[in-house]
């Protein structure tokens, strides 16, 4: 099935890359906006060799790596001590709601005041975004939590920690699992935004130049770039899933597909 699966996509693939090469050599969009795919390709070889390029994508990587460490430290221990203190989930509640929905983007002017273009204007966008991400899958995930469960575990006198350990977290790891591949897809997002609009070093950074000098295939061999950066950021998150989620029945039942 997954063999079959990945000569789809392939396949799919194959034909968009095609039609990126046929389009513009048709004449159906101008070559000057939209390269044919070969020249798209030629210069990302050119990008590939340049070690401007390579300092470009440490730099996203790093903002997006860092950014996306606090954000699920942050996320898990906030959602985790928010669930198991009652009244705290009455005293934030409605503040959740209320900063959860605000755009990270909205925040780029507060960024450039605080930090200007370093790191840390990058690392506010991103932490900002994943955070939420992580947060509200592990209050679902506490939600989820077995009361008869929870009920038998005082019955046996595990304390608050105890309780944490073996019955909270085992409940909830699907749920923060999801949480963290949501938030890695999110901090590259606005990771490469920051970049774009701020100017902070990194592949957004190098998008915005190629496109004010008029490189338009370097622009999108960048684009491509970030893409396949989204790709297998992806696939990692759900490998690292399916490990962490080994014992857990969806996934066992996957494998079993």
């Amino acid at each position: 099935m997954r063999g079959s699966d990945a000569a789809l996509g392939a396949a799919g693939f194959a034909v968009f890359v095609l039609l990126g090469e046929a389009v513009p050599r048709l004449g159906l969009v101008d070559e000057d906006h939209f390269p044919p795919a070969g020249r798209i390709a030629g210069a990302l070889g050119r990008e590939l060799s340049d070690t401007a390029f390579w300092s470009a994508l440490g730099d996203t990587l790093t903002g997006w790596a860092l950014g996306l460490a606090i954000a699920v430290s942050a996320g898990v221990v906030a959602g985790v001590v928010i669930s198991v203190v009652p009244w705290l989930r009455e005293v934030t509640a409605s503040t959740i709601e209320f900063l959860r929905p605000i755009p990270s983007v909205a925040l780029i002017p507060l960024a450039v005041l605080l930090y200007g273009t370093e790191l840390r204007s990058v690392l506010l966008l991103v932490v900002y975004a994943s955070f939420w991400q992580v947060l509200i899958q592990v209050l679902y995930g506490v939600r989820d939590v077995d009361p008869v469960a929870e009920e038998t575990a005082r019955s046996y006198g595990l304390g608050a920690w105890a309780r944490v350990r073996h019955v909270l977290w085992p409940s909830a790891l699907p749920y923060v699992m999801t949480g963290v591949r949501l938030a890695a897809a999110v901090a590259l997002i606005l990771a490469v935004t920051a970049e774009l609009v701020i100017g902070a070093p990194g592949l957004g950074a190098r998008i915005a130049v190629a496109q004010t000098s008029q490189a338009v295939p370097e622009m999108y061999a960048l684009i491509v770039v970030t893409g396949v950066l989204g790709l297998l950021i992806n696939v990692g998150a759900r490998a690292v899933e399916r490990r962490a989620l080994a014992w857990h029945q969806s996934v066992r039942g996957e494998v079993a597909v």
